[in-house]
């Protein structure tokens, strides 16, 4: 038995929750990821793992033997990765999740450049708006708005975005020009709502001006749960929707998209790259990470701040 392949396998396995997601992570076959779990057990004489038809769950000693092999595999991956990179020449694979507006308008152009600087890395780019879970999943990194609460993860800042209220000139033609948020209130206007593709729950829209604060949720006729279908209903007319200015200059500069409420902005929202605190932090992943720093600087706002 390779015992180090073997601690490798049963650490994604207790990660990813799973044999047949540590075996895709992993790009082997199920049968291996088994075989090789059941040869450690043997070779320590102790139950790892317990497993049923739908989950694999981690008994104490599992546990307990994780947490001290992991620490063993980051330090030797450390190892390995500052004795055979090429200090100027990362390589490899980075796993990244980005939501899908900021993908397509902000990170998309500009990738490539990296990939000019960088030939030999390769991005894995999963784009959605829905919370992952970084370990499980294997990602390496998130690109995310809000505030950064999980203490698992090391968050570096990267920009504050500011809000803008936009709508289609069609949709202002139909329902005229509202003056205040109180006119989404009382149904005169409908605002496209976003919803977590986590919880389920609606993300209010706040509006702020001089001491007045409105939070708007749910008045329109639809809600959706992923940013490019949100910007997406604002351009066909189906509504006001709330977003970030980055994302529509480009429809405001073509006419596409005329802006409401300006002066009811609320706080820019911070936007951070994170990684698990556990991961260790390659060459490949540093140098993206510094790079998307200097995408998102231009994205540092002010407005509605004070």
């Amino acid at each position: 038995m390779d015992q180090i392949s073997a601690l490798r396998v049963f650490a994604r396995v207790v990660e990813a929750g799973n044999f047949s997601r540590a075996a895709d992570q992993l790009q082997m076959h199920r049968p291996s990821v088994s075989k090789l779990v059941q040869q450690l057990e043997t070779h320590l004489k102790v139950k790892l793992l317990r497993r049923t038809t739908r989950r694999v769950t981690v008994t104490p000693e599992g546990a307990a033997y994780y947490e001290r092999t992991k620490r063993v595999l980051t330090e030797l991956d450390e190892i390995e990765s500052d004795l055979t990179q090429d200090r100027t020449s990362p390589k490899g694979c980075v796993r990244v999740d980005v939501g899908s507006s900021v993908a397509n308008l902000i990170l998309m152009p500009q990738l490539p450049a990296f990939l000019q600087r960088y030939p030999e890395v390769r991005l894995a780019l999963g784009v959605s708006d829905r919370p992952v879970d970084l370990v499980g999943e294997a990602v390496d990194c998130v690109i995310r708005g809000g505030a950064m609460t999980d203490q698992s993860l090391v968050a570096r800042r990267i920009a504050q975005m500011a809000f803008t209220t936009v709508a289609s000139p069609a949709y202002l033609k139909r329902h005229g020009v509202p003056g205040s948020p109180q006119e989404l209130l009382d149904g005169r206007h409908g605002l496209v709502s976003y919803f977590s593709a986590g919880t389920g729950r609606i993300v209010p829209a706040p509006y702020v001006r001089a001491g007045e604060r409105f939070e708007i949720a749910g008045q329109g006729a639809i809600s959706v749960n992923e940013s490019t279908a949100h910007l997406n209903a604002a351009l066909t007319g189906l509504g006001l929707v709330q977003t970030f200015g980055p994302i529509v200059q480009p429809h405001l500069e073509s006419g596409a998209l005329v802006e409401v409420l300006a002066e009811w902005a609320p706080p820019p929202m911070p936007f951070y790259v994170a990684y698990p605190h556990n991961r260790h932090l390659s060459l490949k992943l540093r140098v993206f990470v510094d790079w998307v720093v200097q995408v998102f600087a231009p994205y540092n706002s002010r407005r509605g701040s004070a």
